[in-house]
């Protein structure tokens, strides 16, 4: 029984793809590390961690239980978990009920406003996987769930929402949505098959290109903005611009009639936007 357990959560936590949980944890760590000026607590930073790993985790396997009718019909995905009967929606349906509780209990740990908006949050987390049946915006809708991460860690620090966070917030729901346009270009000829929206189906692929760059500009100034308002100094700074070359690059290794780089470009380059924003400020704090 133990192993068979085992053996399933293995397999959802191969699903949920557990290790891209690094898109958004730096940013939430970013948040605390601001709020407290140098470092949270390690109560403040366990139960931070606790509770991202837990509203990811909720996310990412309810997005396959939502989707799983979806994917076995799109031949990119059709060999994923759920689709091929690997794991059954109970037992996945199961680890997003325990994950959520895991959300919610570290949330109640850390402060009475963390805990209150701990629903909304979830809500917004879970919520985006029925965007793309009927708007555009889902980009914005998945970007708008990890600009929470920085919000979410100032709250967890101080109890209280603050400018510097909301910036940041807006800068990484930006840095999300135009990434996210990139990545559902390999989906657009299905999505329009399926009537699934999304911007590529909606722009044309050259156009959508072209709009997840705009989106990538303004991200970056909003990480120099950040700066800017949080008085970080050089170092952050030095990241802001190594992010903003890093995000250049994935434009570059793509093209309307080229999208074999892609993977490389989404999981590689943006997994290294966060990382080296996130020990820039870790660094620029440090007591």
């Amino acid at each position: 029984m133990l192993v068979a357990f085992l053996s399933k959560l293995k397999i959802v936590l191969e699903m949920i793809k557990i290790q891209h949980t690094v898109f958004a944890l730096p940013f939430a760590f970013m948040g605390a590390l601001l709020a407290a000026r140098g470092l949270p607590t390690p109560s403040q930073a366990f139960f931070i961690l606790l509770a991202m790993i837990g509203a990811r985790s909720a996310a990412m396997a309810f997005n396959r239980l939502a989707d799983a009718g979806v994917d076995a019909r799109n031949p990119r995905t059709a060999n994923r978990a759920l689709p091929r009967g690997l794991v059954s929606k109970g037992f996945t349906l199961g680890f997003v009920i325990v994950s959520s509780l895991i959300f919610f209990v570290a949330a109640a740990q850390l402060n009475p406003l963390a805990l209150l908006l701990s629903p909304l949050a979830l809500a917004v987390v879970l919520g985006y996987s029925y965007t793309k049946r009927f708007t555009w915006a889902s980009h914005l809708v998945l970007g708008a769930a990890l600009g929470l991460a920085p919000v979410a860690g100032w709250i967890a620090v101080r109890g209280e929402v603050g400018a510097i966070p909301l910036v940041l917030g807006l800068a990484v729901l930006l840095w999300v949505a135009g990434f996210d346009i990139l990545y559902a270009l390999q989906d657009e000829d299905f999505d329009r098959q399926a009537g699934l929206y999304s911007l590529p189906v909606r722009l044309g692929r050259a156009r959508a290109m072209g709009l997840a760059r705009r989106l990538h500009l303004v991200a970056g100034l909003g990480f120099l903005l950040t700066g800017w308002l949080a008085g970080l100094g050089w170092l952050y700074y030095l990241a802001a611009v190594a992010a903003a070359a890093l995000l250049w690059w994935e434009h570059c290794l793509l093209s309307p009639d080229d999208l074999s780089r892609l993977n490389h470009a989404f999981f590689t380059l943006n997994g290294s936007v966060s990382l080296v924003l996130g020990l820039a400020t870790l660094f620029s704090v440090w007591p």
